[in-house]
């Protein structure tokens, strides 16, 4: 489920909080100021497999009250490229944040069926009350997207696959002709999640990638650093360092997979060091990996990939 950030419900009270300060010293009382709002303005929302499935969109006030308040929800067509029945359902068009609390949900059933494995789709949500209850900073309206997340399978990142590197493309050193190369993978007996990548970008030198699949709408890959990429004689035509090229997966950019397309997009942080002592950084390069079938790897290596 998606993680939501109370940063507006702490400005709303912090905002509150000060307009009451201002109002004691005025001899004042607001002691119903009361805004309601979406917790997010615009958010993304996993679509996962299961007729019973939903995500909640949550909405927040500025205030805990002792009675039920019921507010009617309704879908923005303007904007919106998901359709109402066919990609998606309300479980209700109305939502009631409970006596002594200030939070509710808008609950979305959305059809994994509808989706396929690379659309986007999203609607706009806005909140229907009295005008007194909308906080103008924010608004009353939210934009809901919803990406399509298969089941992750770590077998489904085995056999075949292709990368395109644009190492190669700087560095082809003396073995590769192209920036692509089909390698084989298959599954780390060592390390959860983890593929063992086979020669992959030079030949006699293997490599693990490890899945994070915690977060279905934000995936992302990791690469242990200190794992060598080749040699830096065969490469780079002289030895810098200890005659090692290392790579990790690079600190200054996210990596992340696609269960739904069997992909990988990995920034890949390559650097020479010398007896432990680091020799410096050649730099942070971007990585796509595809995996196929046996069918097709089978073709691509009869063509000489």
């Amino acid at each position: 489920m998606v993680k939501h950030s109370t940063i507006l419900l702490i400005l709303a009270i912090a905002a509150v909080s000060a307009m009451f300060a201002g109002c004691e010293q005025k001899n004042m009382l607001y002691s119903d100021a009361e805004y309601i709002m979406f917790s997010d303005t615009a958010a993304v929302y996993p679509v996962m497999e299961g007729d019973d499935y939903s995500f909640k969109v949550p909405v927040i006030s500025t205030v805990t009250l002792d009675y039920d308040r019921t507010i009617a929800v309704e879908v923005i067509d303007e904007g919106s490229n998901a359709v109402e029945g066919r990609d998606y359902r309300l479980k209700s068009n109305t939502l009631t944040i409970p006596a002594g609390q200030n939070a509710a949900y808008v609950e979305v059933y959305p059809d994994y069926d509808s989706f396929d494995v690379d659309d986007t789709l999203s609607f706009n949500l806005q909140l229907v009350m009295p005008e007194q209850l909308k906080w103008d900073v924010y608004g009353n309206r939210t934009k809901v997207t919803m990406l399509k997340s298969c089941p992750f399978l770590i077998d489904e990142f085995t056999g075949y696959c292709v990368v395109t590197s644009l190492f190669l493309y700087t560095y082809p050193g003396a073995e590769n002709t192209s920036y692509q190369r089909l390698i084989e993978t298959e599954v780390s007996k060592e390390k959860e999640n983890t593929v063992i990548l086979h020669d992959w970008l030079f030949t006699g030198y293997d490599v693990t990638l490890t899945f994070d699949p915690s977060d279905p709408v934000n995936p992302t890959v990791s690469m242990d650093p200190d794992q060598i990429l080749s040699d830096e004689e065969s490469v780079f035509g002289q030895v810098n360092g200890d005659n090692r090229i290392l790579v990790e997966s690079s600190p200054n950019y996210i990596s992340s997979f696609n269960s739904c397309l069997k992909s990988v997009s990995l920034w890949a942080r390559v650097y020479v060091n010398n007896m432990s002592e680091q020799v410096g950084t050649v730099g942070h390069y971007y990585n796509v990996m595809e995996w196929v079938s046996d069918e097709e790897g089978e073709r691509l290596k009869g063509e000489g990939m």
